[in-house]
């Protein structure tokens, strides 16, 4: 009995040597290899290698102009090179926006000196949410300038992000127009590629630490690929 043990350990042992896939790199502390890749608001999630061909022609974010709360014009290419997080709010929301800048608070507390990791609020009320309203909003919520851009702006830009490029609601099936007001509690982690990696629920604790998690798991991920 005692030498059929030590044979069952050793094919367990080898077994698990040989489940690693050629050409992917294991992501310590990760639910995954690599986080799935994003492209619809089903958020199915696609297994895709980072830095293939199929990759570089995944959907991705595309380039947009909002101010935010210094006044500074803010785009893509403040993320360049940038993993981040962000989600849609407004600085009025008696509801659940309180709960949502806490728990992005935390983000940024967990992440204020990693200089890879920043974070994106958009105001879905910019015709309320001046640069003024978004300063005193940040400067109540302890927001760290350019670490954590609010921005306001174009309100058609912001709705067409958030609902055709972000998949931010999870209405599936229904059809929403411009009129019809944006709200979710839902944040996005993206890539340094402009791609949707995560999708989290921003007034859950456990669904926060996963989302803590998965951006460890992303910077090695860039680390290694």
């Amino acid at each position: 009995m005692k030498y059929l043990c030590i044979i069952v350990l050793f094919a367990f042992a080898s077994c698990k040597k040989e489940v690693k896939k050629e050409n992917v790199k294991v992501v310590e502390n990760s639910r995954v290899e690599y986080l799935p890749y994003y492209n619809d608001d089903s958020f199915t999630p696609h297994w895709l290698i980072p830095n293939t061909e199929e990759e570089k022609a995944f959907h991705k974010i595309p380039d947009f102009s909002l101010t935010n709360q210094l006044g500074e014009e803010v785009t893509q290419k403040t993320f360049e090179n940038k993993i981040y997080v962000t989600d849609f709010f407004f600085t009025t929301c008696p509801g659940i926006c309180p709960k949502m800048t806490g728990n992005m608070a935390k983000i940024q507390e967990e992440f204020k000196n990693d200089n890879d990791v920043l974070l994106l609020s958009h105001s879905v009320m910019p015709s309320t949410d001046s640069v003024n309203v978004l300063r005193a909003y940040a400067n109540k919520n302890d927001v760290i300038d350019h670490k954590w851009h609010l921005v306001t702006g174009d309100r058609n830009e912001i709705y067409n992000l958030g609902r055709d490029h972000y998949f931010v609601e999870s209405d599936l099936g229904e059809v929403k127009s411009i009129d019809d007001f944006l709200h979710t509690e839902n944040f996005l982690l993206i890539d340094k590629n402009k791609h949707i990696r995560g999708i989290y629920n921003g007034l859950n604790r456990a669904s926060m630490t996963q989302l803590i998690t998965d951006i460890k798991a992303l910077k090695q991920e860039v680390d290694h690929v």
